[in-house]
């Protein structure tokens, strides 16, 4: 048995609880590999102890958090933690598998509300011309990842993962698949469109077993729109990552500061500052509450500083 499988047993109503998620909540790879390592990791705490996840009590699951703040894990991170936990018991209880849900009576770790990093308007101008100045094949794909990025706001996984079907005649939409399975339409500026255009003479020679001297009718297909020889058959986020920060550098930028999701900040932090409201930005988006869109307020508050900095009549009264 494999070391990673070892690492991630979990108990067949855990397996049921993931097959749940997956099948009615649509639920992406990633979100369930994340509740599999955070159930995995109760599980082991549990069985040392010599008990079942599922029969823990409240007592159990506050030293398991006791446990893990003592490890030095962030408030985050248990937060995610707990969730997870709350979710596995809620569908227990509705399976009749247990009658009541031990984490409802225990608080989740108190957060800070960090705001979210981005970059200002200058900077990522900077990274367009820096990706402008790349000539080639590689320079085209560059420049169409960051203008989609920047100008949608795409989370990097829709991104990369992006199927040849979700643009729409002319480019000037793309219809996306987000989280659950729910679809959204976000339209792409001009830029995006042209930088998709290049692209697509050059895109390819992206795709696995392409050879330039082959006939048209013989040349390999795929179904991305950034296709790689990576397994998933597309360019990989830990790849685009690795490409950003390397046109950081370039550009004179820290490259710790640069990342898609910082890009992802910077496009709706930009929007707000440029006068969208938030119920349009959680659409574009892709975020089901809009609780979540409501870290950007601090994009709000400084321009309505501003608005009453520059048009109250007594803001500039001297006292």
């Amino acid at each position: 048995m494999g070391r990673r499988k070892t690492e991630l047993t979990v108990s067949r109503t855990i397996e049921m609880f993931l097959d749940m998620l997956a099948a009615e909540r649509g639920a992406a790879v990633n979100t369930l590999e994340s509740y599999r390592r955070d159930l995995a990791n109760f599980t082991a705490f549990t069985m040392a102890r010599k008990r079942d996840p599922e029969k823990a009590d409240t007592p159990m699951i506050r030293k398991y958090f006791t446990q893990l703040s003592s490890r030095g894990m962030a408030p985050g991170t248990s937060a995610q933690h707990l969730s997870a936990l709350r979710q596995f018991f809620k569908f227990l209880v509705s399976e009749g598998l247990r009658e009541d849900n031990p984490c409802t009576t225990i608080d989740s770790p108190r957060l800070g509300r960090p705001l979210p990093k981005y970059l200002n308007e200058a900077e990522v101008e900077t990274l367009l011309e820096t990706a402008n100045g790349h000539g080639g094949p590689e320079g085209f794909r560059l420049r169409a990842l960051l203008e989609i990025l920047y100008a949608t706001g795409l989370r990097v996984s829709e991104l990369v993962g992006m199927p040849m079907t979700a643009l729409t005649q002319e480019d000037q939409m793309l219809v996306i698949r987000g989280k659950g399975g729910k679809e959204r339409m976000v339209p792409l500026g001009g830029p995006a469109s042209r930088a998709i255009a290049e692209y697509r003479d050059v895109r390819p020679q992206f795709i696995p077993g392409y050879k330039i001297s082959e006939s048209k009718k013989n040349k390999p297909e795929s179904k991305w729109l950034f296709p790689s020889r990576a397994k998933q058959g597309h360019l990989t986020r830990a790849r685009f990552a690795q490409i950003l920060k390397e046109l950081a550098i370039e550009a004179g930028l820290n490259p710790a500061r640069v990342s898609p999701h910082v890009l992802r900040h910077s496009f709706a932090s930009h929007l707000l500052a440029n006068g969208a409201d938030l119920r349009s930005l959680q659409q574009l988006l892709g975020h089901a509450d809009i609780a979540t869109t409501q870290i950007y307020t601090h994009v709000l508050d400084e321009r309505l500083k501003a608005l009453v900095q520059n048009h109250h009549p007594l803001a500039n009264t001297k006292k």
